[in-house]
């Protein structure tokens, strides 16, 4: 069973800093973490004198402090909020837009909700599993299975030369073997070809929309959704528009009027295991999301991420429509380790081609000896037989986090099925957030996966990571509500 990370410090007075410039450097720590966002409100005084074990009057100069620097602004009657205009550094564009001097063209700004989740997930690493992390904990992956993967392609006697110059632009020719093997027993037909390998499925999901797209076009996306995907599809430029997600798959009568409106040529989704969800999309409203992609000269970018968790019989486009109209895009690092940036993207033989030509443009090749470990992972039947225990365990701490959860009064809206559960507290997540932050909680609020962030009650939880009871009576208790 996990346990929470440990609380910050207690503010001191043998510091050799006033208590009011420790908590002043605290709340600007979070900031330029982006763990408080722009626009988040802070504890009101005597809120922040609780937490923190101080008087009112030292928070009062804590947050003087924090206006001083300009991190942020007090509004009246209403309390302090973080600034969306903080000054810049010295030599940043912002800061040469500040002082008049020329730069170029300013690009569309990223949503900072993305990061700020990104930012949280690093943060947790290396400590104790968090309820809002969106991989798998440290001690549930298999080291050593990588390392004998990796001597035996060092060791296997091949030709170690070839690492001393480019690689296969399209990568590993072993690998995208072992991969349209693997795709066929999911019943995705994918010729070695047809396979293109990436740096990760985010480099897979940001080389199709490159191809397939230019500045100012539409894209669909599902909401709720993976902040990081609209965040960086805003920032190449695109409209990004949200498709309300339900527990069969898109809404399809909103993405038709979408269609008819805006004509986008690209929708990126999660049919198996939608993140945050847990939903897998129904057959019924895949063929008919398929048959709109045909009618209105659509894309549609499957996101496989979640694959190597996922009941082995599941609905997937690629799977029925023979990546006519779809592309399958997937990778490694939420079975195998964070760290191994590897994945793929499979496409019909004319887009493979064009994905080549970009993917030679954004990176050249890709880490041959990294994907030949994969590769060998996947021949030995080794990443199987992994993932089978992994989906085991993840099992057991399904069944766990969702007792905990319920017992505690919080409701899932979406049947609990896969890595995340989306779950509903009963009092806004953003506020619980930084309410638990102080107690080394990291979180999920459901703000984070809205293509337009609003307050919500929603929150996304690691199942494999939310196992302590002290985590869900917490909940409980900034809920309002009485704990066994």
């Amino acid at each position: 069973m996990s346990t929470a990370q440990p609380a910050q410090p207690a503010l001191t007075r043998d510091a050799g800093a006033t208590l009011a410039e420790q908590l002043a450097q605290r709340y600007t720590e979070r900031i330029q973490q982006r763990l408080l966002l722009a626009g988040a409100r802070l504890p009101s005084v005597r809120e922040a004198a609780r937490r923190h074990g101080v008087s009112p009057s030292t928070v009062v100069d804590a947050y003087d402090l924090l206006q001083a620097q300009g991190l942020v602004q007090a509004r009246p009657q209403r309390g302090f909020f973080v600034r969306g205009d903080r000054p810049a550094p010295a030599g940043s564009a912002a800061g040469l837009r500040q002082a008049g001097a020329t730069e170029p063209a300013p690009r569309p700004a990223a949503p900072v909700d993305a990061t700020a989740l990104i930012r949280s997930m690093f943060q947790a690493q290396g400590g104790l599993p968090a309820p809002g992390m969106g991989t798998l904990p440290e001690d549930w992956l298999d080291g050593a299975l990588l390392q004998r993967a990796l001597r035996q392609v060092v060791g296997s006697g091949s030709d170690t030369r070839a690492w001393l110059r480019y690689g296969d632009p399209a990568g590993d020719p072993g690998l995208r073997a072992a991969l349209s093997r693997r795709l066929a027993d999911l019943g995705v037909a994918a010729a070695p070809g047809q396979i293109v390998t990436t740096v990760g499925a985010t480099q897979a999901l940001d080389l199709v929309s490159r191809t397939l797209l230019r500045p100012g076009d539409a894209v669909l996306v599902d909401e709720p959704g993976w902040a990081v995907e609209f965040a960086r599809l805003a920032l190449s430029g695109l409209r990004v528009l949200p498709v309300p997600r339900g527990a069969d798959g898109p809404d399809l009568a909103v993405m038709e009027r979408l269609l008819q409106a805006h004509r986008p040529r690209l929708y990126v989704t999660v049919s198996v295991l939608h993140n945050p969800t847990g939903h897998s999309i129904g057959p019924a409203t895949a063929h008919r999301l398929l048959r709109l992609a045909e009618a209105h000269d659509l894309t549609i970018a499957e996101d496989d991420t979640y694959a190597w968790l996922a009941p082995p019989h599941a609905t997937r486009l690629s799977q029925l429509d023979g990546l006519q109209r779809t592309v399958l895009i997937s990778g490694f690092s939420k079975i195998l380790a964070p760290q191994w940036r590897v994945g793929f993207v499979a496409a019909a033989p004319a887009l493979a081609e064009r994905l080549i030509d970009t993917k030679l443009l954004a990176t050249l090749t890709t880490a041959a000896p990294l994907e030949q470990a994969i590769a060998h992972c996947l021949d030995q039947g080794a990443l199987r037989r992994h993932a089978d225990r992994v989906g085991q365990r993840l099992d057991g701490a399904r069944a766990r986090t969702v007792a905990l959860a319920l017992a505690a009064g919080c409701r899932f809206v979406a049947p609990p099925q896969g890595l995340f559960g989306w779950v509903d507290v009963g009092t806004d997540t953003e506020v619980l957030a930084q309410t638990l932050l102080d107690e080394g909680w990291l979180i999920a609020p459901g703000r984070l996966f809205h293509a337009t962030p609003r307050p919500t009650t929603l929150m996304r939880v690691n199942f494999a990571t939310a196992q302590d009871a002290r985590f869900w009576q917490r909940v409980a208790q900034a809920a309002g509500r009485s704990t066994p």
